[in-house]
């Protein structure tokens, strides 16, 4: 037997402790880090959303205005005066 291996039971158990802990411990750091690249992930994600909603926005009161179309209180949408 090696000096370094378990001779009582409560070595045993202090070494599977150990062991234990520190599977648990590499665990937490790997679950750490996964969640931390998902929130940068979605976090990116949503950012570039927001912006392509915006543009969408932008083109569609463009195009309202282009088709005269002027938006009022609400949801009512009237047709601008002819200006001829």
């Amino acid at each position: 037997m090696a000096e370094t291996d378990p001779k009582t039971v409560q070595d045993l158990t202090a070494v599977v402790q150990t062991l234990l802990q520190q599977m648990q411990d590499k665990f937490q750091t790997m679950s750490d880090q996964i969640i931390g690249r998902n929130i940068l992930f979605l976090n990116t994600e949503l950012d570039d959303m927001s912006c392509r909603i915006d543009d969408l926005e932008k083109n569609i009161a463009d195009l309202m205005t282009q088709a005269g179309v002027e938006e009022l209180e609400g949801e009512n949408k009237t047709p601008a005066p002819n200006k001829s």
